[in-house]
């Protein structure tokens, strides 16, 4: 399937990440009944319904420490978002670009 996620397909996905938890994304959509590919589950878990994704403007802090942790480790955007807590890799290189 393609396209845009559904809200029924976002609480399916939520429901069998909060039964089976996080990992085997080759069983997600099986699991959940989703006509989608392990792939797509599990960027729309990381990247959009994950509970402790942050939202909304960057912090200056959190800019700062982005382009000090940039200059360090170039264009490494799952590095850099492992020390920027409840980022995503994703959020990180778009806000960048």
């Amino acid at each position: 399937r393609r396209g845009a996620w559904t809200q029924e397909e976002d609480v399916l996905l939520r429901k069998c990440i909060e039964k089976y938890g996080e990992g085997k994304w080759h069983l997600v959509p099986l699991r959940a009944g989703l006509n989608r590919c392990r792939k797509s589950c599990r960027l729309r878990w990381l990247n959009y319904l994950k509970p402790d994704i942050k939202r909304g403007e960057f912090a200056l802090d959190e800019v700062d420490l982005m382009i000090r942790l940039h200059n360090l480790l170039g264009n490494r955007w799952s590095l850099i978002a492992g020390r920027l807590p409840g980022r995503t890799a994703n959020e990180i290189k778009n806000y960048w670009h």
